[in-house]
């Protein structure tokens, strides 16, 4: 079925919120790899980077 407006509005908060944190790596941003295995490793690394910041801020 179709999700109430509520639920889907939290859900794609969060999706918003990656993103925005994602383009704010200029690598990312400007497309700057040829080769689309690069680019996918540089994204891996800044969503590891996000999470690694995000922790540390929980934890101090």
């Amino acid at each position: 079925g179709v999700e109430s407006s509520e639920r889907l509005g939290r859900r794609r908060w969060v999706i918003e919120r990656t993103m925005s944190w994602l383009t704010g790596y200029r690598r990312l941003n400007h497309r700057y790899e040829c080769h689309p295995r690069n680019y996918l490793a540089f994204l891996g690394l800044a969503a590891a980077l996000c999470c690694y910041k995000r922790l540390l801020r929980l934890t101090t």
